[in-house]
């Protein structure tokens, strides 16, 4: 995924209401930046890190600038959520993930049941395979971790996607690794045993756990390669 417009660097200040964060920009001003993240962000919003942020045209916007990117003094770190689904899609479209090397249709954001909804459909000769793409900014140890934060909703998409195999659909659970500082890829039991465990059990039941690493830079962020799944014990 390249980027429509050069990003603007600056440095963080902090991050704070869930989704705003002050930057710094290099004349020394200081402006307000829309954080898209739901996560706590932990290991990649340390006041002092370079950052890169994007700026909308929409006039709409209370902020208009978005935040992209986070500099951890080692790699570049995605942290905007809302581009992760466009990512995948991308990487899947290109022939990039080698479980999906081709598809008659892609839709996306489907409703599965009534209060849920999944972000790809993938349909190749009648088979559907359902997929939850997940961002993952959390690195400690060199071990990728998802959730960086407990997270209810993830529960409930692990949930569906059981529902959907014993259904007879495919369903797949996508982490979308943004930082090249890592080899592995662990649910963060520390962080929400709760998902750390129903991730576990539907694996057993049939749910795919795919993780990948993205490559992330001011100009682009590409998937790269797959990473090993591993879970404690």
């Amino acid at each position: 995924m390249d980027f429509d417009a050069p990003l603007k660097q600056g440095t963080l200040v902090r991050r704070y209401k869930r989704f705003l964060a002050d930057i710094e920009l290099p004349e020394g001003e200081e402006i307000t930046v829309h954080c898209p993240n739901s996560g706590s962000m932990r290991g990649c919003s340390t006041p002092g890190s370079p950052v890169c942020f994007s700026r909308s045209d929409n006039p709409g916007r209370k902020y208009p600038h978005t935040l992209e990117m986070v500099h951890n003094g080692n790699t570049w770190i995605g942290v905007n959520t809302s581009r992760t689904n466009q990512i995948v899609a991308e990487a899947i479209e290109k022939g990039q993930i080698k479980e999906f090397p081709s598809f008659d249709a892609m839709r996306r954001e489907i409703k599965t049941s009534e209060g849920s909804r999944l972000d790809l459909l993938l349909e190749k000769n009648g088979a559907q395979a359902y997929i939850e793409i997940k961002n993952c900014s959390l690195v400690e140890n060199g071990v990728a971790l998802f959730p960086d934060a407990v997270t209810k909703r993830g529960t409930k998409h692990l949930k569906e996607l059981e529902r959907l195999v014993g259904s007879g659909c495919k369903g797949v659970i996508f982490f979308l690794v943004q930082r090249l500082d890592c080899d592995c890829f662990s649910p963060a039991a520390a962080i929400d045993p709760e998902y750390a465990a129903t991730l576990a059990e539907v694996r057993q039941k049939g749910v795919e756990i795919l993780a990948y690493q993205a490559r992330v830079t001011p100009k682009s962020i590409d998937v790269t390669n797959s990473l090993p799944v591993k879970f404690d014990g």
